[in-house]
């Protein structure tokens, strides 16, 4: 009897967990399992791990063979197992010696003993490093990510004769693979590497969105206050007018005006895109991300779904972002129920059949919709088809407990005539620049003043402690509101939050009643 052992990592959303392969082969008929929970792609290893090891020359066991994934009671999914399950039977069948506990394998093998890239090795690896790590062994593809995580040791893989060869093995088929990137290094190549590597990923930088602009759009000047507003305290927004008012051009420019990410949230939104898989495709960036899902999204595209355990949806990819949901009321109600969750405490908890997956969803929400169905229910309503029916039935998907976890509700007018004339887009208009100069500005006051309480904007703070710095004739004006049923008592707490946000962008220590009169206003204008 003999027994191989490597180490892998599984991932159940953001949470990692080390696992432990042990590999045990004694007599009997041939035979060959793997056990301690996986799915169906896991459970597949067994062909995908048998073929590779074939055709790397190597003799299979033909023996009893089981492999078990410890801990036993936590469901490990995926195919990135494979490499790390293949180690541990090359060693129980003596084929190489053991190697070192402090060793982390990933990658899939394809059945001609290529290592296929895997998702999710930037959150992996961060996992790993806290919890004393020192080296891994990745797929080539997964390369320029592995090497964004400082403090291990990284050796780059193209096939499993390649992993037997490093670990003193002697593998009788040994080629090249044409379709992994940068194949024509191997053993040679793979030793190991510093840090530099990760320049390839691109990096894009804030000037990539350099092509909006809020100076494209035309007039609108009470709604861009209205977003510079939004982007200043992180609060949500909701924008109803007509068709072509202008809408969808403001919402795609909000992140123009975001201060660019710190480095702890660039990593944790790249991590996010490295478990979906985007990461090649969009790199290590300092813009807030941007995601506008269709109106046919079913809630599981929105909050995450999955059978057994349960991947991100558009609320995690927006993380640190905006989530732009264009034609709000044509979204199902489940949908736009989802949100509510997130909007409160800025995750999401999704509870499938083998694990309950907790993931980050901090985002600005930003919603569009026409006054009616038809689009033409704006001023006198002329050409109007709509009935009294249909309007409420269009409104009433946008429920009053999501409305109320809205801080801002405005109306967008149709652009007057005289403003689309030729000679209005030469006259002066606020840029993206200057409005992030003034949120940046206006950010950095908030977080002075809420230095140590754990909450850096006025969307996130505190309610009781905005109350206790907020003057009588200010908090006597909200008051009123709720007394009038104007707002309800979570409302008042959003608008006094909004004043504050209003404050910090005119210079002002605390809000007056100028500064509460206008956010009670922007909290109740909707068509």
């Amino acid at each position: 009897m003999r027994i191989g052992s490597s180490l892998s990592l599984t991932l159940i959303g953001l949470r990692a967990c080390l696992i432990s392969i042990q590999a045990f082969v004694s007599p009997g008929l041939p035979y060959f399992d793997i056990i301690g929970l996986p799915d169906t792609s896991l459970a597949e290893a067994r062909e995908r791990v048998k073929a590779a090891i074939c055709a790397c020359g190597m003799a299979w066991p033909q023996t009893r063979l089981i492999v078990n994934l410890s801990p036993a009671s936590l469901p490990k999914h995926g195919s990135a197992h494979d490499v790390a399950i293949a180690v541990a039977i090359l060693q129980a069948s003596g084929a190489i010696p053991r190697i070192s506990s402090d060793t982390l394998m990933l990658g899939e093998l394809n059945l001609d003993g290529s290592i296929l890239p895997v998702h999710g090795v930037l959150p992996a690896l961060l996992y790993a490093r806290e919890h004393g790590i020192h080296e891994a062994w990745v797929p080539r593809a997964n390369s320029d990510e592995a090497h964004l995580v400082e403090g291990i040791r990284i050796r780059s893989l193209d096939c499993l004769s390649q992993v037997i060869t490093l670990l003193g093995g002697h593998s009788s088929h040994r080629r090249v693979i044409q379709h992994t990137p940068r194949s024509a290094t191997m053993v040679h190549h793979t030793e190991h590497q510093s840090r530099p590597a990760a320049d390839s990923l691109p990096i894009p930088s804030l000037d990539q969105s350099a092509h909006l602009d809020f100076a494209d759009v035309i007039g609108q000047d009470e709604a861009k206050r209205a977003l510079e507003i939004c982007a200043a305290g992180e609060h949500h927004i909701l924008m109803s007018g007509p068709p072509g008012a202008g809408k969808t051009m403001l919402a795609q420019r909000l992140p123009t005006i975001l201060p660019p990410l710190s480095e702890e949230e660039a990593l944790e939104v790249a991590s996010i895109r490295s478990l979906c898989g985007t990461l090649p495709r969009d790199g290590i960036s300092h813009v807030p991300p941007f995601e506008a899902p269709h109106h046919t999204a079913s809630p599981s595209a929105l909050s995450g779904g999955g059978a057994l355990v349960a991947h991100p949806g558009a609320v995690t990819r927006a993380h640190h972002g905006v989530l732009f949901l264009d034609e709000a009321p044509e979204f199902s109600s489940a949908a736009l129920q989802c949100l509510r969750e997130p909007l409160e405490t800025g995750c999401i908890s999704l509870a499938r059949s083998r694990a309950t997956t907790l993931y980050p969803a901090q985002f600005l929400l930003v919603m569009a919709a026409n006054p009616c169905p038809c689009g033409k229910g704006w001023g006198t309503a002329q050409g109007c088809t709509c009935t009294v029916q249909q309007r409420r039935r269009y409104w009433s998907r946008l429920s009053g407990p999501l409305l109320d976890r809205i801080d801002i509700q405005i109306e967008i007018p149709p652009a007057p005539h005289y403003l689309t004339s030729a000679a209005c887009h030469h006259s002066p208009t606020q840029t993206s620049t200057q409005m992030r100069k003034r949120v940046c500005q206006a950010r950095a006051c908030a977080r002075q003043r809420f230095d140590g309480c754990g909450w850096s904007t006025n969307g996130r703070a505190d309610a009781r402690w905005l109350k206790s710095r907020t003057s009588a004739a200010a908090l006597q004006l909200l008051d009123t509101a709720v007394r009038s049923e104007t707002l309800t008592v979570r409302g008042a707490d959003r608008a006094l939050r909004l004043a504050w946000t209003i404050a910090d962008l005119d210079g002002k220590v605390s809000p007056n009643t100028e500064n509460v009169a206008e956010a009670i206003e922007m909290r109740n204008r909707r068509s």
